[in-house]
C-alpha cells in the first residue's frame, strides 16, 4: 500500500465506525428507558457476559459502570456453563452482549439465565436472534458492516458495543447525579485521582509559613524567603495579612533602588495577594495560578494566614 493509500483506509475506517455510532441514536428506544429505570431501582448488581470481542467490550462496560456509580461484575460465557453461573444472584441484572445472538455458547448459556428469573438484556446486532428473542429487553447495536475489509473482524459492530454501553453508564450516572466527588471515591490513583481529592491543606501544611511584618527589613525579607524555598513569604501585621513579596518584587526593588538599605517589607511588597483557602482543592488552586500567571498563592483558614502553596507543590504530585 502506498501512504495515500493507507491514510485512505484509515479514515474509511473511522468514518464506518462514525456512522455506525450515529445510527445508534435510531435505537434509544421504550427498551433502553426500561432498562435505566431497572437498574435505578435494582437492589443487586449487573453481571456483564458475553463471548470473543464482545467479551473484551463487556469487561469494558463493567468497568465503566463500576467508575460511574452502577456495581458491575463480568462474566464470561464460556466459563458461565462451567461453574461462573454461581455468580449471579437473585436481584441481579444481566446484559449479554452478542453480534450475531445466535452464537453457541449463548444459545447453550440463554437458557440456563432463564431458569434462574433474573432479568435479561441482550445487547446484541441482530433483533431476530435466539438472544434477542428470549430477551426481557434489547439495546439493538445493528451495524450494516464491519469497517474489516472482508465484513469479518468485530470492528464496527464491537464499536456500537462501546458506545452503547457508554450511553448506558453516563445515563445511569446522570440520573444518580453521581458527582465528581463520588467519582473521586472510585479513583484515588494517579493524577485524576489527585485532581479530585487532594486538598490545598494537603500540600501547603508540608511547607511552612513564611512570613515577615511590614517593617521587616530587606535583609530580613530576603533571608525568610531563602530559609522556606517558596520563592514568597507574606507580609503579616497583627496577624492580618497586608501583601505578599516575591522573588519577582525582590528583582523589581533591584532594578528600581541603588540604595534598598532604607527600605522594608511594606515598601516592595503586593498587596491584595491572591489567596485560596486551606480546604479547597488543589486542582482550583492550579486554576487560579494559571488564571493570574502566579507561582504562588496564600493559604488562608478562617480568613487567616495558614502557608503558602506553589507551583512546584502541583508538579511533584502529578496535578499537572
Amino acid at each position: 500500500m502506498h501512504n495515500i493509500d493507507i491514510k485512505k483506509t484509515a479514515i474509511e475506517t473511522l468514518e464506518l465506525e462514525a456512522t455506525a455510532i450515529q445510527k445508534l441514536t435510531q435505537f434509544i428506544d421504550d427498551d433502553f428507558i426500561k432498562v435505566v429505570n431497572q437498574i435505578l431501582n435494582l437492589p443487586g448488581r449487573i453481571i456483564v457476559t458475553g463471548i470473543g470481542k464482545s467479551a473484551i467490550i463487556a469487561q469494558k462496560i463493567v468497568a465503566t459502570l463500576n467508575s460511574t456509580g452502577t456495581p458491575a461484575i463480568f462474566m464470561h460465557a464460556a466459563d458461565a456453563i462451567h461453574g461462573d453461573l454461581g455468580i449471579i444472584q437473585e436481584y441481579d441484572l444481566i446484559i449479554a452482549l452478542s453480534k450475531s445472538g445466535n452464537t453457541p455458547e449463548i444459545k447453550v448459556l440463554v437458557p440456563f439465565l432463564k431458569q434462574t428469573g433474573n432479568t435479561l438484556v441482550a445487547m446484541v446486532g441482530n433483533i431476530n436472534s435466539f438472544l434477542a428473542q428470549h430477551a426481557n429487553f434489547i439495546l439493538n447495536t445493528s451495524v450494516e458492516r464491519e469497517a474489516c475489509p472482508n465484513n469479518l473482524a468485530p470492528t464496527t459492530s464491537t464499536t456500537a458495543q462501546l458506545a452503547m454501553g457508554d450511553a448506558l453508564a453516563v445515563c445511569l450516572q446522570t440520573c444518580r447525579q453521581f458527582s465528581d466527588r463520588d467519582f473521586a471515591k472510585y479513583h484515588p490513583g494517579g493524577s485524576l485521582g489527585k485532581q479530585l481529592y487532594l486538598k490545598v491543606s494537603d500540600l501547603s501544611d508540608n511547607n511552612g509559613k513564611p512570613e515577615v511584618s511590614p517593617s521587616a527589613s530587606v535583609r530580613e525579607v530576603l533571608i525568610t524567603i531563602t530559609k522556606y524555598r517558596l520563592g514568597a513569604t507574606a507580609v503579616i501585621n497583627a496577624g492580618n495579612i497586608e501583601g505578599i513579596i516575591t522573588d519577582g518584587d525582590i528583582r523589581r526593588m533591584l532594578e528600581k533602588y541603588e540604595d534598598v538599605s532604607h527600605l522594608t517589607a511594606n515598601d516592595i511588597m503586593s498587596q491584595n495577594p491572591k489567596e485560596i483557602k486551606r480546604e479547597e482543592l488543589a486542582a482550583d488552586a492550579l486554576h487560579t495560578m494559571r488564571q493570574h500567571n502566579i507561582s504562588q498563592l496564600l493559604v488562608t483558614q478562617g480568613g487567616q494566614y495558614a502557608g503558602i502553596i506553589h507551583l512546584q507543590d502541583l508538579l511533584k504530585e502529578g496535578i499537572i
